[in-house]
């Protein structure tokens, strides 16, 4: 019998855990310069949903655009390739990932903590004056994608960790590694590797509950560490400052960060993500 790992995980539940279509293929026409906005638009105009869902989130205040877009293909034209393939993610994995039927875990709760966590990245990520900093919001969204899996498939061994983590997340990966083999991170930059996205991406996820072991991409995942544990403490600056004396010297020096700006940041989140929550995440209650 071959030992359990996450690549076996996606293997055997790739049909429930794969992107629908239309996001192949718009990732495929944003590689091929043959390909128009016009077209793109196009394709995502045969789901209706979806481009609803993307024109609300364009006309929203995170992109904060004064004259109203009324069109995919102007959409695309003014935020870029890139970000329109972040979008059509995001607004796909919710949909794919929403009715996963499990007591482990309150899928509202789980989707609000994931936005909040990715827009406080992308907000980091701008401070620290990052290239493409919208990227890092796709990182947060993602980046415990790999519970959702390890409830589906280990629910027994999931709950044992979330009862001896008791509610403090900082134990969960720790836990997970001694009960399963591996961590929930591991999981989840196995799945997002499947899916064929940037290295960056998957290797912020793999490595964001220990930065210190990433490589190439060892901001990205020091910031994705920062936004997963400012979404869980409180605005006060003692816990900040508990929070910073948690990284190492080397996590300072690579974010550059003091204790007012990432506050500044954690209260411009807060602002920002009922408001992206509701947009991407349609007919979910907050209460």
């Amino acid at each position: 019998m071959n030992e359990l790992s996450p690549q076996l995980l996606i293997k055997d539940s790739f049909k429930l855990f794969s992107l629908p279509d239309i996001y192949f293929q718009i990732a495929e026409m944003i590689n091929d310069p043959r390909f128009t906005a016009s077209d793109m638009g196009k394709v995502i105009s045969i789901d209706p949903g979806l481009s609803a869902r993307l024109l609300k989130v364009v006309n929203s205040s995170f992109y904060g655009f004064q004259a109203r877009i009324d069109t995919i293909s102007r959409a695309i034209t003014i935020i870029g390739t890139e970000d329109l393939h972040a979008l059509v993610l995001a607004t796909t994995v919710i949909d794919k990932f929403s009715n996963i039927p499990s007591e482990l875990v309150n899928m509202t709760d789980y989707w609000l903590r994931c936005v909040h966590t990715g827009i406080i990245a992308k907000l980091l990520a701008k401070k620290t004056a990052v290239l493409h900093s919208e990227r890092l919001f796709m990182t947060g969204l993602l980046h415990d994608i790999g519970s959702l899996i390890l409830y589906s498939k280990l629910p027994e061994k999931s709950r044992d960790v979330l009862l001896s983590a008791n509610n403090d997340r900082r134990l969960v990966g720790g836990l997970e590694q001694e009960i399963i083999g591996f961590t929930h991170a591991d999981v989840g930059a196995a799945l997002i590797k499947s899916w064929g996205l940037p290295e960056s991406l998957y290797e912020a996820v793999a490595c964001y509950l220990n930065p210190d072991l990433a490589q190439a991409h060892k901001l990205d995942a020091y910031l994705l560490y920062l936004a997963s544990r400012l979404t869980d403490i409180s605005q006060q600056y003692d816990s900040v400052d508990k929070l910073l004396i948690e990284l190492s010297n080397e996590g300072l020096s690579i974010i550059r960060l003091d204790t007012e700006q990432i506050l500044a940041v954690k209260k411009q989140a807060d602002e920002e993500f009922t408001d992206i929550f509701e947009l991407m995440a349609p007919g979910k209650s907050f209460h």
